[in-house]
């Protein structure tokens, strides 16, 4: 990759030279693992996708025009995979693994097309939603995140002069290099880049990743984004997310199944994968209820990755549900990916080192973390928390109640039942980290 002169690409920048959606790769490498699986097991089940903005104070629809958004999202349901892409995807090897996807699954792939999506404006936010088959909305997620985050970004450069863009950017990027050095410190460090999602932009990410790959070598050990891992040669990182589960508790017909459906939907990625990509996400539904109630064949999964409780005691609660069933946590993986900075990077590394075998996923503060970095003083580059969840599968709500309540979403009455199915144990309100 050639250096990216960012300043420069955002200050001449015009659509046609910088579409957000480059290629339907630009995403997270789960997105494919479990489309994959979706399409083997689940093809007849219809969701609905919407994208949610916690960060309730930024008016995103009085900040990004309507027309951008429509002509961003019009222009990503154009897009198809590219033959080179499809060669790639066939004949790359995946953690150690060749042919991860099937030829059948790669021409399929190759007439893919996003599906329509809804649009309305609604007291300052958009309200965007994608409904139809799971197999095609489900890919919906992370363009629609990154088309909004970066208008957003979009906007709040574009009145700016070559020069204070050039300050900005080289600002952002002094802080990240001092990021890289402190992580220098770091022996053992096993750090990937999970930012696509809420990305300043695609151009900042690539150069993010560029920085990564120079300034840790070895210790960098991919991206989840699929087409950057390709142009980078790096490995792309990801295994599966909470809409497996999701999906799975809103299709069930009881309280009894409700309650087995976070480890059913683990089963049927064991059998599909063929006992690959063993790493277990178990904060949907609150990890406390998760490892009160969780199978011991789970327990020789590779490991777990806590989501939305803070690191350090999520990661205890999980080293003890291992030593409680007779596993060596020194031979099993956490990945922390949370709202992760170098501070709590540092922290959780030295905390669990020689404990536990460890990998951060960083995200929003990887790809964009331009604090105080405006040579104007503006704040309309502060990142928000905004995700694309999964609402409604076959007709039925579909909920997440999370460990961390303000990332709760779903029908009032829907979490109301899934709280009494779970319970509340361990749930425990935290500011999020974007």
């Amino acid at each position: 990759m050639a250096v990216t002169d960012i300043a420069t690409r955002t200050y001449d920048h015009n659509f046609r030279l910088d579409p957000i959606v480059r290629s339907l790769l630009d995403t997270d490498f789960y997105k494919l693992l479990m489309l994959q699986m979706i399409r083997h097991l689940h093809s007849d089940v219809s969701a609905t996708f919407s994208v949610i903005n916690r960060s309730k104070s930024v008016r995103l629809a009085d900040i990004i025009d309507e027309g951008e958004l429509r002509a961003q999202l019009d222009h990503a349901r154009k897009v198809r995979f590219a033959k080179k892409e499809l060669i790639w995807l066939a004949g790359n090897s995946f953690y150690g693994k060749t042919q991860m996807f099937s030829p059948d699954f790669i021409r399929w792939l190759a007439d893919f097309q996003l599906p329509e999506y809804d649009l309305r404006k609604n007291d300052g936010q958009y309200e965007l939603r994608f409904e139809g088959p799971w197999t095609h909305t489900t890919m919906w997620e992370i363009p629609a995140l990154a088309i909004i985050n970066e208008l957003k970004s979009r906007a709040a450069m574009r009145d700016k002069g070559r020069f204070a863009l050039d300050v900005l950017y080289a600002r952002a990027k002094a802080r990240l290099w001092e990021k890289v050095e402190r992580l220098r410190d770091l022996p053992n460090l096993a750090l990937s880049d999970f930012g696509t999602r809420r990305r300043h932009s695609f151009l900042w990410q690539r150069w993010c990743i560029e920085a990564l790959k120079e300034g840790l070598g070895s210790r960098f050990i991919g991206t989840s984004n699929v087409l950057l891992a390709m142009d980078a040669d790096l490995e792309a990182i990801g295994t599966n997310a909470h809409e497996l589960p999701m999906v799975a508790a809103a299709l069930s017909d009881s309280d009894a199944e409700l309650a087995q459906a976070p480890y059913r939907v683990l089963e049927e990625w064991q059998q599909h994968y063929n006992g690959n990509l063993l790493i277990a996400l178990p904060d949907a539904y609150g990890t406390t209820a998760f490892l009160n109630d969780a199978p011991d064949w789970l327990a020789d999964w590779t490991g777990f990755r806590p989501d939305s409780a803070p690191p350090i005691e999520a990661g205890e609660q999980i080293i003890r549900w291992w030593r409680d069933h007779g596993r060596d946590p020194k031979k099993k993986l956490l990945i922390f990916s949370d709202g992760m900075d170098i501070d709590s990077i540092e922290h959780t590394y030295r905390y669990f080192d020689g404990r536990v075998r460890m990998s951060f996923g960083w995200g929003t503060n990887l790809t964009n973390d331009f604090r105080a970095c405006d040579p104007d003083g503006d704040t309309g580059l502060e990142p928000i928390s905004l995700v694309c969840k999964v609402t409604h599968a076959n007709g039925r709500p579909a909920v997440k109640l999370s460990d961390n309540p303000a990332k709760a979403s779903g029908d009032t009455k829907e979490i109301e039942r899934y709280l009494r199915v779970f319970g509340s144990a361990g749930r425990t309100e935290t500011i999020l980290r974007v």
